[in-house]
């Protein structure tokens, strides 16, 4: 089966498994793609949708694309970084973790971006896609080592067959995933980027709701 029909059957399973009361549409200056906000995530999928009324993800960038690895939009570490050590009296809010181990990094997900603090608590304004890639059945077999974790038996088949970064897994929040458009994220990814994985020429993006119940 070809990668595109695969990852298109792994989606529409998790669709059909677990109907969602939220969709998005992300409108890039590449196409188009929907996205599915998990129902079981709740705080990160409102926290989503409140920044977008804010206008957050309104013209906002893909301003980090790493091949195989992800597409990332919204506000810069360290744009935020440096805002926070500019004004110390907001300290550092972070957006608790909601870190569920069904929610993984396969192809396709949504993650919320975060800094290295304890927490793992989310940046409130930063997001990513996962592109990945296909891992080997000895490669995960080292990384459970590595880390010092169980992969369970149904994600190992995804990263083998589909790909994700399962790295990632148990350290970030996945609050969503693409069920329609993915290859507009894949193409995203091959752009030609800059030393700092910044798009050589922007990539603009905005969200709008679909569905909500």
């Amino acid at each position: 089966m070809k990668k595109g029909m695969l990852l298109a059957a792994v989606l529409l399973c998790g669709i059909i498994a677990r109907a969602q009361s939220t969709l998005v549409k992300f409108t890039t200056n590449h196409g188009t793609f929907t996205v599915m906000l998990y129902d079981d995530t709740p705080k990160h999928r409102d926290m989503f949708l409140a920044e977008m009324k804010k206008g957050t993800y309104t013209q906002a960038l893909f301003n980090r694309v790493i091949k195989e690895f992800v597409i990332q939009g919204g506000v810069l570490d360290d744009t935020t970084l440096l805002y926070e050590q500019q004004h110390p009296e907001l300290g550092a809010p972070r957006f608790p973790a909601e870190i569920k181990l069904n929610r993984y990094h396969k192809r396709g997900t949504l993650g919320a971006g975060r800094d290295n603090n304890p927490e793992k608590a989310s940046f409130f304004n930063q997001i990513y896609f996962v592109v990945g890639k296909k891992y080997t059945e000895a490669q995960l077999t080292e990384l459970e080592k590595k880390k010092g974790v169980i992969i369970p038996d149904e994600h190992k088949k995804v990263y083998e067959s589909v790909g994700g970064i399962p790295r990632l897994d148990g350290d970030y929040t996945v609050f969503g995933e693409i069920t329609k458009g993915y290859e507009v994220v894949e193409k995203i990814s091959q752009l030609p980027t800059d030393k700092n994985d910044v798009p050589l020429t922007p990539v603009t993006f905005s969200v709008t709701i679909l569905k909500k119940k």
